[in-house]
């Protein structure tokens, strides 16, 4: 079916854009925001991705990768791009922008072990961090996330493995369990 797709918008059909669209917006939109922490630039970026995908569709080569990987590298290259051109500094509390279904009452405990692992994500190594993010919330394969990051398959694998080789030595199985929840 994607290919399918993928194929009309290239003979001209960008009606079918549509379902591409509709398969992998909130992934993209989740990824992006996970890397900026911040909602409306999220936002932004996500339309931007899928504006860069739709003019540049035609270029589409399925033999070099798949539509998903290509798609997750404008996303990643609109967050460096974005990062290098808004070197401004940010406000503190502006750097996790809570979700819009969050409840006040949740249990303290509990926000304090999601700060406890956010703040581990953050001292992660970019790259690190970014395999992480891929494998674990977007359920790629090594193969993928090595397209995606212009790395090669091993460096990504490696890369994981010593991040959950120190999540195990540095938190208890209920810490690791946040890190997992999506």
């Amino acid at each position: 079916m994607e290919s399918k797709l993928i194929q009309n918008c290239q003979k001209g059909h960008l009606e079918d854009f549509t379902g591409l669209y509709d398969a992998y917006s909130k992934a993209i939109y989740q990824f992006i925001y996970y890397k900026t922490h911040h909602r409306e630039t999220a936002e932004d970026l996500t339309s931007l991705t899928f504006m860069k995908a739709l003019k540049g569709i035609e270029k589409f080569n399925s033999d070099k990768g798949s539509f998903k990987s290509w798609l997750y590298q404008i996303a990643r290259n609109n967050v460096i791009d974005h990062y290098r051109s808004n070197k401004v500094t940010q406000n503190l509390e502006d750097a996790w922008d809570l979700k819009d279904d969050t409840q006040i009452e949740r249990d303290a405990d509990f926000l304090l072990r999601i700060e406890a692992v956010e703040k581990y994500m953050k001292k992660l190594k970019p790259n690190q961090r970014e395999v992480v993010l891929l494998r674990v919330w977007g359920d790629y394969k090594f193969r993928e996330i090595a397209q995606i990051m212009g790395k090669s398959e091993i460096a990504c694998k490696m890369s994981f493995k010593r991040v959950i080789e120190k999540l195990r030595e540095d938190f208890t199985p209920f810490m690791l369990l946040m890190l997992f929840i999506k």
